[in-house]
């Protein structure tokens, strides 16, 4: 089948892994005053939603290797699109219970997508990558803008987080008849793979999801707390609403072209350093002077948005350069994403208590740029090539020339 059209199936994926849960903040304040339920309650759903995807990225590459990479992701989206329809339902339990099905789905199709892309588009898998996650990027921006003109326009905010079932929906079926001509025969290794740990051993893998719990940090630190801080400094909601949505809109030209730099030149490590130096100047910039003369909090929202926005998909590239099969490309990026969604379910809980006992958000913004720091250790450990002692998803340990590297 051509590579196009696994491209276009997997673009379509994509766009369901982030709009299901971007559409629900901007409800927050509605559901809250309908359901009755304060604020860490509702709170709770997001974040019982974000844990749901670290479990989906621990069980990924079991499921993957016992049902076939291509039908589970499919399985995956559609578990998206169950949650989405039970979302119809304006009550809390469903609501919860709803939530943390969308999360395992878009936790299991996170870690497949890998695999798919190492096995089926491998001679392009920065490129790919960075489409993929653009992919997200848009579905999330396009359920964060609706989610209020849709509960008016349909008459309430369920309608509103229901409608998210359509394109799910859709995607999937575009995608079955694209696995069942792809799809891989399920071997004795895979498996035997499915029941193997994951690749806690692997001081690559232990790598990467460092390297993805410092970037997972930085993006959900900055997404809950910069509307919030900056209405601190005095903005309007409306206009903090604007430099959020300006956050957003940065990231993706970043996560468009830098991996796919990276990936001619093969320079992860100059790219990956670079982009996040900008991330933690925005963070720096930000904490110590909020609202530079001339031109207020822009620099440093530009600056944050081109290190987040690439951070994410530069660490799945790595993975698929430098992993030897889509088996092993899944059970790396499991446990990297699932360390990450552990770090990015924490994160904003932690700066929110930070902020509470200082009565402020220095130390809280402070811990963003720990974050930062403990990515730029695993980008300095993770290269530009694979390091003696790393090892394959079978154990097998191999030196820098066996593996291709960026």
């Amino acid at each position: 089948m051509s590579t196009r059209v696994v491209l276009f199936g997997v673009l379509a994926l994509a766009v369901n892994l982030r709009a299901a849960l971007a559409g629900y903040p901007p409800l927050i304040e509605t559901v809250r005053a309908d359901l009755g339920v304060d604020a860490g309650t509702a709170g709770l759903v997001q974040s019982g939603a974000v844990l749901m995807m670290a479990v989906g990225s621990f069980v990924g590459p079991m499921i993957g290797a016992r049902l076939g990479r291509e039908r589970a992701l499919g399985w995956s989206v559609g578990l998206i699109a169950l949650g989405s329809l039970v979302r119809g339902v304006p009550a809390l339990a469903a609501l919860i219970a709803a939530s943390l099905v969308i999360g395992l789905g878009i936790g299991l199709a996170g870690v497949l997508l890998t695999g798919v892309v190492k096995h089926h588009l491998a001679a392009r898998a920065g490129a790919v990558t960075g489409g993929y996650v653009v992919s997200m990027m848009v579905g999330a921006t396009v359920a964060s803008a609706l989610g209020v003109p849709l509960a008016i326009g349909l008459g309430g905010w369920s309608f509103s987080l229901a409608v998210w079932t359509v394109p799910a929906v859709l995607a999937v079926a575009a995608w079955t008849p694209i696995a069942r001509r792809i799809a891989e025969p399920t071997s004795a290794a895979a498996a035997a793979g499915a029941r193997r740990a994951l690749p806690w051993r692997d001081p690559f893998a232990r790598r990467s999801a460092c390297y993805q719990a410092g970037t997972s940090m930085m993006f959900y630190g900055w997404i809950t707390w910069l509307a919030p801080y900056y209405e601190g400094q005095g903005w309007s909601p409306q206009h903090a609403g604007v430099l959020l949505a300006a956050w957003s809109v940065t990231q993706i030209p970043s996560a468009l072209v830098v991996p796919a730099l990276a990936e001619r030149r093969r320079r992860w490590r100059f790219w990956a350093s670079t982009t996040l130096a900008c991330g933690i100047a925005g963070t720096v910039g930000a904490i110590l002077l909020p609202q530079p003369p001339g031109i207020g909090p822009w620099l440093w929202v530009v600056l944050l948005g081109i290190g987040v926005g690439a951070g994410f998909p530069l660490g799945l590239a790595v993975i698929a350069w430098r992993t030897p099969d889509g088996h092993a490309s899944a059970a790396t990026s499991g446990l990297a994403l699932g360390v990450g969604y552990v770090a990015a379910a924490l994160a904003p809980l932690v700066m929110g208590l930070l902020i509470d006992l200082t009565g402020g958000y220095p130390a809280a913004l402070a811990l963003l740029v720990a974050a930062g720091l403990l990515q730029a250790g695993a980008v300095w450990r993770i290269g530009d090539r694979p390091r003696a002692g790393d090892h394959s998803a079978d154990g097998r340990t191999v030196s820098p020339a066996s593996r291709p590297g960026p």
